[in-house]
């Protein structure tokens, strides 16, 4: 049986790497954007200030940013999903006493 995995190619730094995202990830492409970009501001922010920054130190400030943002979504989410919870039990209540 022939694989559905495609490969997406992205350039960081002027070299071109290629990986394979599996079939039911369908976003793969806007991952690798994301880290494109992200590798993009980070080397905008820091070349002003030091021009010979190393391509592992920028890729790994784009890997803590964009983790930082990951952890910050995760905990908005949590925080959601509580007081989604809240909400519900009190109208489930609400209903309860006027039925």
């Amino acid at each position: 049986m022939e694989s559905l995995d495609k490969i997406i190619t992205i350039e960081l730094f002027g070299q071109q790497y290629s990986f394979k995202a599996e079939d039911g990830v369908p976003d793969a492409n806007e991952v690798a954007d994301l880290l494109i970009q992200e590798v993009a501001n980070v080397e905008k922010q820091l070349s002003k200030n030091n021009p010979k920054i190393s391509k592992v130190t920028i890729l790994t400030l784009a890997a803590l940013n964009i983790s930082s943002e990951f952890i910050d979504l995760k905990r908005n989410y949590s925080e959601l999903m509580e007081k989604i919870s809240e909400r519900s039990a009190s109208l489930v209540n609400m209903i309860d006493v006027n039925l």
